[in-house]
């Protein structure tokens, strides 16, 4: 067992004895005040080819941490230490807001699946624009592809949901690697119209020119039916986007999943059914024509390597890491390598 797996093994009663999102701001804060520290814990990584791509940007690994988890960018300096191959932060909005209220976050341990009904609490684009231009200027940029994910501000209404894009858009495109456009949280009310074959086709035609050579992809919902979305990415693709993110959290509740009575988007594995078949749909109206980002319920490496021989580009993951501990990456890294 390594160091980073013996520490998880401790630490993890403790957290799983707090409320979710009090565990959360605690292990977030603590990278963020502590990263030089965080990074000699979980040792060095040896280097990798880069051997996948997203959007033409190299990949040491085709696994990445999914938006949510580390919404502001705090701890942008750690993730790479943990085998990524590429982040993404967020979701952020125009405005900065405190989200819904609590508690909002919910753990179904015995099925490792999240609920979340978050509502984008975050400290908008603008501090997070600010943020990552001081890890620039300082030289504490990581090594890997950085996205940002941005979404709708709760106080923008529908119809000036494009301006309030843009707004983010402008703030972050030339800081990271590639933008994600976020139209399918559930949490959010009426985000999820935005996926609307006229509405969305808009939304991403305005956003494409400001995007620049800056790729940027759009995060659909395993909500819509495969007809809906397959319109859904052929809208997109013509109007503009660089690639699909696919999946969100769901509202369904697929399987046994225990307090069923929590609103909020449904993570975790027992998402990855309906998440892999969405993905399939998504892959086939592709064709190839740009990348595709699997996430849903991701956490082995048969997951990883049935979703790259679909046809994804790269995989994302958030709750698995919340349930498996920190050295869940690398773990999967070297079953994908084949190194026992």
């Amino acid at each position: 067992m390594s160091v980073v797996d013996a520490l998880w093994a401790v630490t993890r009663p403790l957290l799983f004895q707090l409320d979710a999102e009090r565990a959360h701001r605690l292990v977030i804060g603590g990278l963020a005040e502590f990263p030089r520290l965080s990074r000699k814990a979980l040792g060095q990584i040896p280097e990798q080819p880069a051997r996948h791509d997203l959007c033409g940007l190299p990949l040491r690994s085709p696994i990445g941490l999914a938006a949510g988890l580390d919404k502001d960018g705090e701890a942008l300096e750690v993730w790479p230490a943990l085998g990524f191959g590429f982040v993404e932060v967020g979701t952020v909005t125009a405005e900065p807001q405190p989200g819904n209220p609590s508690p909002r976050l919910f753990r179904l341990v015995p099925e490792r699946g999240l609920i979340n009904r978050m509502g984008f609490n975050n400290e908008g684009s603008a501090a997070l624009a600010s943020r990552l231009q001081r890890l620039r200027d300082e030289g504490r940029w990581p090594a890997i592809p950085i996205g940002a994910n941005i979404g709708k501000s709760k106080t923008a209404a529908l119809e000036d949901a494009e301006r309030d894009y843009v707004t983010s858009l402008e703030r972050l495109t030339k800081l990271v690697d590639y933008v994600t456009v976020n139209v399918s949280s559930p949490n959010t009310p009426g985000l999820r119209t935005l996926q609307e074959p006229e509405r969305l086709f808009r939304l991403v035609q305005a956003l494409a020119p400001v995007a620049g050579s800056t790729p940027f992809l759009v995060k659909l919902a395993p909500d819509l039916e495969p007809e809906a979305l397959a319109e859904a990415v052929e809208g997109i693709l013509e109007a503009g986007a660089k690639g699909i993110v696919a999946t969100n959290t769901t509202l369904t509740r697929p399987g046994t999943t225990g307090r069923t009575n929590q609103d909020g988007g449904l993570s975790g594995a027992p998402l990855w059914p309906l998440a892999r078949e969405r993905i399939a749909t998504v892959v086939a109206t592709v064709r190839g024509r740009v990348p595709v980002v699997g996430v849903g319920g991701i956490s082995r490496a048969d997951q990883v390597r049935e979703l790259l021989d679909l046809g994804c580009a790269c995989v994302q993951l958030y709750s698995g890491l919340i349930f498996e501990g920190p050295g869940l990456v690398r773990r999967l890294n070297r079953e994908l390598e084949g190194i026992a």
